[in-house]
């Protein structure tokens, strides 16, 4: 499904500056940003892997890996295509990089009610957004998380900790715990692996830490 974006304004020359992840991408008219899903058409940002869901599964928490929050329990795990690295060694790069998608978007559809009743008919106490990075799938991740905590359960980030303050400041009322996956601790390794920097990953795991958010590292 196609949405219109979060966080993102537009910029002189007919251009859009995403406010979601730290690449703070311009996006020409027609264009997609870094992660491949966001794209700036007829002045508006959009999104196209909103409630297209491309892996759901029930874990163990400790699987996400969470050893500290609610151990002993099951999560609802759920992910759309997309990520905004580029790791040489990621494990589900079938789902994560969709260099060769051209524009289609593989997936089923499932609106954020549909996924909530799910994790609770499972007998859930949380839903994970995992697998790839829900950064890129922020808005489906967004509204998924708002009804899952009106309903009781909790949600949790497994994220490469890329975010923008305005992202985490958006999530954060409706986000109980994150994993945070620190690759390195060289700015040159991640700009050869990943495609991306080091500090703004520090960053978010203080900035989640500092708003109460549950990390674990």
């Amino acid at each position: 499904m196609t949405k219109k974006a979060m966080l993102w304004e537009k910029e002189e020359g007919g251009r859009a500056r995403c406010l979601l992840c730290c690449h703070g991408c311009i996006i020409s008219e027609g264009k997609y940003g870094f992660c491949g899903v966001r794209q700036y058409r007829d002045g508006e940002l959009l999104t196209h892997v909103y409630g297209r869901i491309i892996s759901e599964n029930l874990d163990p928490v400790e699987k996400k890996p969470l050893y500290h929050f609610i151990p002993g329990t099951f999560t609802f795990s759920v992910a759309t295509v997309g990520c905004n690295f580029t790791c040489e060694f990621c494990q589900n790069w079938r789902i994560s990089d969709i260099s060769d998608f051209t524009g289609v978007f593989p997936g089923r559809e499932a609106g954020p009610s549909e996924i909530v009743a799910k994790a609770l008919a499972a007998g859930a106490g949380s839903i994970s957004y995992t697998y790839t990075e829900p950064t890129v799938f922020f808005e489906y991740a967004y509204d998924i998380s708002v009804e899952a905590a009106e309903r009781g359960l909790r949600n949790i980030f497994v994220t490469n900790g890329y975010m923008t303050p305005r992202a985490v400041e958006k999530i954060f009322p409706f986000l109980d715990a994150a994993n945070v996956d620190l690759k390195f601790f060289k700015e040159t390794s991640y700009q050869k692996v990943c495609g991306a920097s080091l500090k703004p990953v520090l960053d978010t795991i203080m900035r989640l830490r500092g708003l109460g958010t549950w990390v674990e590292v």
